[in-house]
């Protein structure tokens, strides 16, 4: 990338790809022709695994207000009372404290390039896949990565944050 054409991509995707580009990683993000807002839009528009999408989830910590940002597999729901025993009792985050302390819109949520640095864990399900994906900061933007990218992207701990996964009857 040489940076011009940074300039057709929206606000919150130049700052991904800026950071991106930053920290020398391979991938730039790119912009899906379906909207990627949830998990599942994700994989099918990418043609992945509904657990290759590493989804953003934003919480608001009760103590100080600060946003907690879970980065967990999309095949798995986010265990609150699991992060709440790691970072302190969090609360549900509505639209605006997610856009106001992310830059980002619910939907386009990346694990990088905050307007506010988030408390950040990363769900350690996650390492199941080589390849994983990430909101790139629009509801149609999205890129590649590795989970140890992850991992070195956001300086993040990898801990147990979601709630066991469903025994598969043989």
């Amino acid at each position: 990338m040489c940076g011009a054409e940074l300039h057709a991509l929206p606000e919150g995707v130049q700052r991904v790809a800026r950071t991106l580009q930053d920290a020398n990683h391979p991938h730039a993000p790119v912009m899906l022709d379906g909207a990627a807002r949830t998990a599942q839009e994700a994989a099918d528009g990418l043609g992945v695994q509904l657990g290759q999408i590493a989804k953003s989830v934003i919480f608001k910590r009760k103590e100080d207000g600060v946003a907690v940002l879970v980065v967990a597999s999309g095949d798995r729901r986010v265990d609150e009372k699991k992060v709440s025993a790691l970072v302190g009792k969090i609360g549900r985050a509505d639209a605006d404290f997610v856009k106001a302390q992310t830059g980002y819109t619910i939907g386009g949520v990346s694990p990088v390039a905050h307007l506010n640095a988030p408390v950040t864990l990363l769900d350690q399900d996650l390492w199941r896949f080589e390849d994983i994906w990430a909101a790139a900061g629009h509801p149609h933007g999205v890129f590649r990565l590795q989970p140890e990218d992850l991992k070195r992207l956001t300086g993040a701990p990898v801990a147990d944050v979601v709630q066991a996964a469903p025994e598969v009857l043989a």
